[in-house]
């Protein structure tokens, strides 16, 4: 059997205290997913919004790999969904085995505006990517929402032949992939399944820590620790187990942290500049590394994890994930030293 590699590639999520956000982001949507998937959580009946390359509510025994793929602020997963196939185009006879999925999280005037079902999630406009409870159809979090798409792709009557899961995302996308790969429950039916799972994190701004220690401390800060940088305050209901207890599973959970050699801006207009952000470091190199140092330093016998550093690349997702080490992580390629020698 084939090894699926299945991504998620999102990007997703601007943090509180980072540059202002322009108008267009809380003007309603241009188009809407077409598909529906249905799911229920907290007793709440649900549905999220998909764009998906082939119908995927019919059995596939071809397709070896998935690209799942988050959209951003603007909510415009049409337009990464064609993003997606267009990766898909370039990793080859890899792409080819592919699925391309893009879930749409919505706000709730996207639902208002388009006329869309009650079940529909609706959202503030950045609320989604964080964990946080929708507004509409009820208290349901975004992290739900991928549970529910992971779920669907490990129902073996629809596609038999998947056996890996990489779930990965880019500058804020990368902020939903690291804390949805502390937090998230949707490993669980891929493992029932027999499917083993990745995280792929490259170049979020902050990182959830396990305890309050950061590497530039800023002590009049008082949402440092808080929920999405820590566990003081503010954490979603989704969100059950204790720190130490996340902490625990995540250093077992496989995880890259795929990093821009050049991402060093401390200016960059979209970088995390609250206190709780600088707290982590001055940009996002050095706040991927400072992350994983203490990682390692927290788990001296080991971590199932790993940093690779791109060299030439800064905050550029399109030229990360084209790079070779991106097609690696993203579709299975050859050629990233960095993977190839820790097979």
């Amino acid at each position: 059997m084939r090894r699926l590699l299945f991504v998620v590639l999102s990007m997703a999520y601007v943090a509180p205290g980072a540059a202002q956000l322009p108008d267009r982001y809380y003007k309603p949507v241009k188009e809407v997913a077409p598909t529906l998937l249905p799911f229920t959580a907290n007793g709440v009946s649900a549905a999220l919004p998909v764009y998906t390359s082939v119908d995927w509510n019919v059995p596939h025994p071809e397709l070896t790999r998935a690209v799942l793929i988050f959209h951003g602020l603007l909510r415009n997963a049409d337009v990464y969904f064609e993003s997606g196939l267009q990766a898909q185009s370039a990793a080859g006879k890899e792409g080819r085995k592919a699925i391309v999925v893009s879930p749409q999280f919505l706000t709730d005037y996207d639902i208002k505006a388009h006329n869309l079902p009650a079940m529909t999630l609706g959202f503030g406009p950045d609320s989604w990517a964080g964990g946080e409870n929708a507004i509409t159809p009820g208290p349901v979090s975004g992290f739900a929402g991928i549970d529910a798409v992971l779920a669907h792709l490990a129902d073996r009557t629809l596609f038999p032949n998947i056996n890996t899961v990489i779930v990965a995302g880019f500058s804020a996308g990368g902020q939903v992939v690291q804390r949805y790969a502390v937090a998230g429950e949707g490993e669980a039916a891929l493992t029932k399944a027999g499917i083993a799972t990745h995280y792929v994190v490259s170049d979020p701004s902050s990182y959830l820590y396990f305890d309050p220690a950061r590497p530039d401390p800023k002590p009049s800060c008082k949402t440092q620790n808080s929920w999405k940088y820590g566990f003081d305050a503010d954490v979603p209901p989704y969100v059950t187990a204790t720190p130490a207890a996340l902490e625990a599973r995540y250093v077992t959970r496989s995880v890259v942290y795929l990093v821009g050699g050049d991402d060093t801006d401390p200016n960059h207009p979209v970088l995390d500049k609250s206190c709780a952000g600088e707290a982590q470091g001055p940009h996002r190199f050095a706040r991927a590394h400072a992350y994983f140092s203490m990682i390692q330093q927290r788990h001296p016998t080991g971590i199932n994890q790993m940093l690779i550093d791109v060299p030439g690349i800064a905050h550029e997702g399109g030229k990360m994930f084209n790079t070779t080490c991106g097609l690696a992580v993203l579709f299975g390629t050859k050629g990233c030293a960095a993977l190839d020698g820790a097979k």
